[in-house]
């Protein structure tokens, strides 16, 4: 009768530390901004745009200084996000589909075109640990219809597509979420976010929303363009572009639009909010001839942009608010990178890590309450065997250290001291040669590692015809001299739905 007791006490006991756990669990909204560069808000340094939510988050949690999205563009981040992987053991090293230049010097790999369905998503990860998952935004990790986030362990999914002005954009797949008569889509995308939220409030929920915003081409309601148009004219400021200032905005006021759900619903104690890019800001676009309105923004002090390895290309803005951990207005410069937001959810949800998949991050829970501290990591490794604003390249940073290695067959390398060369002006690779000599060493068994695909000779190679850039989709080039740069940015157009 003793043991009968003891075991209804245990069975007891064990079902109200496992409620207490669940409880516990912390909601995880990840909010994942396209192309938004380093320095492109406030708590960064732009003293231009206006980005109130942001700041404020900044200053009610723990802001990163040395943050790396896993890729130069936007899939191969993703991709990492989503499996906890460095994209190159998967093969998706560039934005799906690709570029192509045919005549140039080397043939570069083709991207692997979709997130394989056998790859355990962090969406399903944390599923499996009693979540609601739910997606809402741009994918790009797959177009037909089995890859969708939906088949990748999320619960609600409402991929957006299309530009980001009002009649312009649509949820694929889904003709019941229907944007509103003049609605922007960041607006749009925030009231899927907001009804997702109040439907689990009561269980923990992981949510993450990829705004195509900042990403061109830039488009913007009128009332935010004329603001930034005047502040550029009274600054005398050329850059960043007014519309895309706008843009900005509109995702700040995304941001708070969510925390505000978040209050009022009783979750802030509880809510892990991440805020950060898929990878570095944009200048200029790559296929294109130069025009005064190509110009987007600038990454300076940062060298190089989207599309290149240099710290403009990688460098990220991260902010992340978890009030049981994270102390207001507190800093980090240990690196960390966009492949640590898997186990470090997991790690939080009291979840596991898939047995059969290698993953290549760190939890970040030991920085959120000791932002002084170091994670036990040997080195970060970029993959970028493709042209785009740069040469096909790899790259490694071991604590202050970076070293870029050309993969077009030049032998060119570039060694920087971050530490105090931030913006990578002096290359130091004759300077410190056995140390550029041990880096490239390391970069190229970590290449063998995860198996990169490598750019091979190119046989067509043509130095004369050496820039140009043939679409993926079509096999025909891209005509560079007399595509319009930005279309319809927002004349005309409602001014905005009075949030």
């Amino acid at each position: 009768m003793t043991r009968v007791l003891f075991l209804c006490a245990a069975l007891a006991w064990a079902g109200a530390t496992s409620g207490l756990a669940v409880a516990q669990q912390p909601n995880f909204i990840l909010v994942f901004v396209d192309d938004l560069g380093w320095n492109d808000v406030g708590c960064y340094g732009n003293d231009f745009v206006e980005t109130p939510r942001i700041d404020r988050l900044a200053a009610e949690g723990l802001r990163f200084t040395s943050a790396y999205a896993a890729g130069a563009v936007c899939s191969p981040t993703r991709c990492a996000v989503q499996s906890g992987q460095n994209p190159a053991r998967i093969g998706i090293t560039a934005h799906i589909p690709g570029h192509w230049r045919p005549f140039e010097r080397v043939i570069t790999p083709q991207t692997t075109m979709a997130l394989p369905l056998a790859t355990v998503t962090v969406g399903e990860a944390l599923k499996d640990a009693a979540y609601a998952t739910g997606y809402v935004g741009k994918w790009h990790l797959g177009r037909g219809a089995a890859f969708q986030p939906n088949h990748q362990g999320y619960d609600f999914a409402a991929v957006v597509a299309g530009p980001h002005l009002p009649g312009r954009f649509r949820v694929s797949g889904r003709p019941d979420l229907k944007p509103g008569r003049g609605q922007y889509r960041t607006e749009f995308e925030t009231d899927l976010c907001v009804d997702f939220i109040q439907k689990n409030k009561d269980r923990p929920f992981f949510l993450m929303v990829s705004p195509f915003a900042v990403h061109i081409p830039l488009g913007a309601m009128s009332q935010k363009v004329e603001k930034y148009r005047k502040k550029a004219t009274a600054t005398g400021r050329s850059l960043p572009h007014p519309v895309y200032a706008a843009m900005i905005e509109h995702c700040d006021d995304m941001l708070g639009r969510i925390l505000d759900t978040v209050e009022a619903e009783g979750l802030t104690q509880r809510t892990m909010i991440v805020f950060t890019s898929d990878n570095g800001g944009l200048h200029r676009r790559y296929d294109y001839r130069a025009r005064a309105d190509d110009e987007v923004t600038s990454m300076a002090p940062l060298k190089g942009e989207k599309g290149s390895l240099h710290e403009g290309g990688v460098r990220v803005p991260l902010i992340v608010k978890y009030p049981p951990l994270t102390r207001p207005g507190t800093v980090c410069s240990e690196p960390t990178i966009s492949y640590d937001f898997y186990p470090t959810f997991v790690d939080l949800a009291g979840g596991s890590l898939p047995a059969n998949q290698p993953i290549d991050g760190k939890s970040l829970r030991p920085l959120l309450s000791q932002p002084d501290g170091r994670l036990e990591r040997e080195a970060l490794y970029w993959h970028y065997p493709h042209y785009h604003h740069d040469r096909p390249a790899s790259s490694i940073r071991e604590r202050d250290w970076k070293l870029i290695e050309y993969l077009d067959g030049s032998g060119d390398m570039e060694l920087y001291r971050l530490a105090v060369d931030l913006g990578e002006t002096k290359n130091l690779v004759n300077e410190q040669s056995e140390r550029a000599a041990d880096l490239k060493s390391k970069l190229a068994k970590w290449r063998m590692e995860v198996i990169a695909r490598m750019p091979i000779p190119n046989p067509n190679h043509d130095p004369k015809r050496a820039s140009e850039w043939w679409n993926m989709r079509t096999g025909k080039p891209v005509p560079s001299d007399n595509r319009r740069r930005f279309p319809a940015t927002e004349k005309g157009l409602p001014k905005e739905n009075g949030r």
